[in-house]
């Protein structure tokens, strides 16, 4: 008998294109996660639409309703728990949790963040690295903790930085790279080969050789 999927919530706040390329990953009879649950704290994110067309409960928790951080985690930590929820995946969820919710989760809750950590955490990372000079960039999913986009690292996909890029381009290859990494490490860390070992993610089975690297340079 096949093992029973985990069951998975995504947090959104928009799109929802990271989403929609869990969604289609977990379709996939062999694929250890369950997309069980999307909540968004907008009740105008589009990545709504993409859970209800898959037929996934979707609903939102307006920050807006609760007179307080803590009741509007609160909430969404009763919706979870009420639906079985095992793992979380913030996929352009842009509310900062408290450093109580994590420490519930802990090791639970995944995010993915367009840059290659920890190098630019927070926003306007695609323009940070133009400025910087970096020659490469990319895209990171980690582990969650209280800090802004700190955690330990489980998938990182690069691409070059090209001469004539702009942030809007370098942020369209980048998004490529996410939704190849976030299928990917959800996978690893429900298959429970993906663990945190102190401050670090170990992988099993993981080969020691540099062509082991999850996702090489892109173009």
């Amino acid at each position: 008998m096949a093992e029973a999927k985990r069951r998975t919530a995504v947090l959104i706040s928009g799109r929802g294109s990271n989403l929609s390329a869990l969604i289609a990953a977990s379709k996939a009879e062999n694929y250890p996660a369950e997309i069980a649950v999307v909540l968004a704290d907008n009740p105008d994110a589009a990545g709504l639409a993409h859970a209800r067309e898959a037929n996934i409960a979707a609903s939102t928790v307006d920050r807006r309703s609760f007179g307080s951080k803590g009741e509007f985690e609160e909430r969404i930590d009763n919706t979870l728990r009420r639906a079985g929820i095992e793992l979380i995946c913030l996929a352009g969820f842009m509310r900062l949790l408290s450093a109580g919710f994590v420490e519930s989760w802990r090791d639970r809750v995944i995010n993915i963040h367009p840059s290659l950590l920890p190098l630019f955490p927070g926003l306007n990372t695609h323009a940070r690295a133009l400025a910087a000079g970096v020659r490469v960039h990319g895209a990171s999913v980690h582990f969650v903790r209280a800090e802004v986009d700190a955690g330990p690292i489980i998938a990182q996909g690069v691409v070059p930085v090209l001469s004539n890029d702009t942030p809007a381009r370098l942020a369209k290859r980048v998004l490529e790279v996410e939704h190849r990494i976030y299928p990917l490490a959800l996978d690893l860390v429900a298959s429970g080969r993906a663990r945190v070992v102190g401050d670090r993610v170990t992988i099993d089975g993981e080969r020691g050789d540099p062509d082991a690297t999850l996702l090489s340079p892109a173009s």
